[in-house]
């Protein structure tokens, strides 16, 4: 093998051994950025009295996590009455009530402490409006493609742990 046969397979192995995923470790993304993005919500332990689950068999929702430091978040139940009336603004009390214990809608800023895998939501406005104007911390877990947060202060009472994965 002459030489200059052998410094280009040098050069190759040398670039394709720097293309491998072992070396993608310096390019790791923070927890911040891994974060960011958009996911469906797939699941709660969030009960109701009675024992069923808070949103139903099939719910339904959305968090998003922008780049620049606002969420929004929205979960409701699948199995909402539609109203009567076809008017939200006439809706009977009956139907009001399962819209409100069936849905939560919340939305603001937020921050990660990378350390401590934990986001800090600064609640600018909720269908809960109990939530407006706080701040609560969360744990979460996240993969590539599922996320899962450690609620401490449900609105309903208690504490819970959401489920949602990555949208597609």
């Amino acid at each position: 093998m002459n030489r200059t046969s052998l410094f280009s397979a040098s050069v190759l192995l040398a670039l394709g051994a720097a293309l491998l995923p072992g070396n993608v470790v310096g390019q790791q993304k923070s927890v911040r950025e891994q974060l960011v993005g958009t996911w469906t919500f797939v699941s709660s332990t969030t009960k109701l009295p009675d024992g069923s689950p808070a949103w139903g068999t099939n719910p339904k929702g959305l968090l998003i996590f922008t780049e620049n430091g606002y969420f929004s978040s929205q979960i409701v139940r699948s199995d909402l009455p539609k109203f009567a009336s076809n008017n939200r603004a006439q809706g009977t009390p009956e139907e009001n009530r399962s819209v409100v214990q069936g849905s939560i809608a919340t939305f603001g800023k937020y921050k990660v402490d990378d350390t401590k895998k934990t986001y800090t939501l600064k609640f600018e406005g909720s269908s809960f409006p109990n939530r407006a104007e706080t701040e609560q911390t969360r744990a979460f877990e996240i993969t590539a493609d599922e996320l899962k947060i450690a609620n401490p202060s449900t609105s309903m009472g208690g504490s819970s742990e959401l489920v949602y994965r990555r949208a597609k």
